[in-house]
């Protein structure tokens, strides 16, 4: 799949080592001729839960969207990080996620894709549901829904440079990667879904960088995909002793010596198919995910901490003793590295009060689920009193994501959208699971459109036609009342 060749551009691209091995101010400038490629109206970059919503939420809108994604599949966590469960999606009393989720979880549940103990009530109406599901099942329903909306998308292709214009805060154009070379990308509007907000940070956004404006960075994992794993008898063992028994078999574990990283918190095995399970098992503390070198390092440990936990289950948990492990995860799980500093910024108070806001893109109700810094036991029971009293929403509760926590602040044609919205860390903990960053990825899209087609700046646009039209795609947004301004930060 080749570029047209539109034409030529030569970017000044100055590149540095992010760590230099010998002094801070080496640097090495790179000066190319490159392809131009136009005629875009939205480019996406990133293509997990975030940027799928976005670039097929614009694209049914009639935009002309190029959607840019480093690995080989769309779903991100979902399907390359084998965090096969998506998150609560309701509250208890009715459905809070809609719009192009919705869409894909009934088209997955139709196709035989969910969990074989699920029922559509888990994502539709359920309180704090975590709906099991198949990944190569999910990759094919995002594969088609793309295809069908006329997404144009480039697998393994990175994002690596941008060209703004600070003063009026427009993207210009992006620098792309991949096996055919450099390419730059122009078009009307730009979508920050890569979750560590790689583009809003080369057009010199303001963010918030975990470890550097917060005093703690939270731990990454990698997901562990299992089978041989005789589920009755799991169950069975889980029904006599309980959830609490897991905290209990781990510390016994860690007391035995079956782990190199001792730590009390265990996310426990999930089901996902007949025989098959996935755990997104072990903390990979303090790493900084804008270092290569962290990375690196991290995912090594990550797979030899996966041999722990495997030997830990075969050897604990009954029903487990011939459980084999399939695979750990393409990609790490990171929680938690960098936030655009939005036109809004969600708080923890926002979401303690319940905070409905005239220009909400979307509601929710998860917890604000902030592991544990450490591995300590003062951590772990610091972590378990939040989840379980100081920030939890009761069922039939929920919270408003307003429409500025996409916007960076002054920004005209750039959104962000999943993991990397404007949000305080505590709020960040709830909505940087999938299904509020497939809802803000949908509104993202949809406002790129809405701006390019009235010449509407993002962060001057009409939200009350912008929640007009989520609605008329099956967003639930319940707010009484609209406003045609965004709600701003006071």
């Amino acid at each position: 799949m080749n570029f047209p060749p539109d034409g030529y551009v030569t970017p000044h691209m100055q590149q540095s080592t992010p760590n230099p091995p010998t002094s801070a101010a080496a640097t090495h400038r790179l000066i190319r001729d490159i392809p131009i490629h136009a005629g875009y109206d939205v480019v996406v970059a990133g293509g997990g839960p975030a940027g799928a919503a976005a670039a097929i939420s614009a694209a049914r809108l009639g935009a002309k969207v190029l959607l840019i994604e480093g690995t080989g599949c769309l779903g991100g966590m979902g399907t390359s990080g084998l965090v096969t469960a998506i998150g609560p999606m309701a509250n208890g009393k009715q459905g809070l996620v809609g719009g192009v989720m919705l869409e894909l979880m009934e088209e997955m549940y139709t196709c035989g894709f969910i969990g074989p103990k699920e029922t559509p009530d888990g994502w539709r109406k359920n309180y704090l549901h975590w709906t099991k599901f198949q990944p190569e099942g999910y990759k094919l329903v995002l594969d088609e829904k793309a295809k069908a909306a006329s997404v144009e998308v480039r697998f393994f292709t990175r994002l690596i440079d941008a060209e703004f214009d600070a003063g009026q805060r427009r993207v210009k154009g992006v620098i792309i990667q991949n096996i055919e070379g450099y390419h730059y990308i122009t078009a009307k509007t730009f979508i920050d879904c890569t979750g560590d907000a790689v583009l809003a940070d080369l057009c010199g956004c303001d963010c918030w960088v975990s470890g550097r404006d917060t005093p703690h960075i939270m731990p990454a994992s990698l997901s562990i995909y299992c089978t041989g794993i005789d589920w009755p008898r799991v169950d069975a063992y889980r029904k006599q002793h309980g959830t609490e028994q897991d905290t209990e078999i781990v510390r016994k574990g860690i007391a035995d010596g079956m782990f190199i990283q001792p730590d009390p918190f265990l996310v426990g095995l999930t089901q996902v198919s007949a025989t098959v399970g996935y755990l997104n098992a072990g903390h990979l503390f303090n790493l900084n995910a804008l270092r290569c070198e962290d990375l690196s390092r991290n995912v090594m440990l990550g797979r030899r901490i996966a041999q722990d936990y495997l030997a830990f289950y075969r050897k604990y948990i009954p029903g487990c003793e011939n459980m084999e492990m399939v695979a750990t995860a393409a990609l790490l799980g990171i929680r938690d590295s960098r936030r655009v500093k939005g036109e809004y910024q969600i708080k923890l108070a926002d979401y303690l009060a319940r905070r409905e806001f005239p220009d909400q893109i979307g509601v929710f109700n998860r917890f604000c689920d902030v592991h544990p810094y450490n591995s300590s036991e003062e951590e772990y029971q610091r972590m378990r009193q939040r989840h379980g009293k100081t920030e939890r929403l009761q069922p039939g509760e929920y919270f408003g994501i307003p429409y500025g926590t996409t916007v960076p602040k002054g920004w005209a044609n750039l959104w962000v959208a999943g993991r990397c919205i404007s949000c305080d860390v505590s709020v960040h903990g709830s909505i940087r699971s999938q299904p509020a960053c497939a809802l803000t990825g949908q509104a993202a899209g949809t406002a790129a459109v809405q701006s390019m087609r009235t010449g509407q700046p993002g962060n001057e646009l009409d939200t009350e036609a912008l929640v007009k039209t989520l609605r008329d795609a099956n967003a639930f947004l319940p707010q009484g009342s609209t406003t045609k301004q965004m709600t701003r930060a006071a």
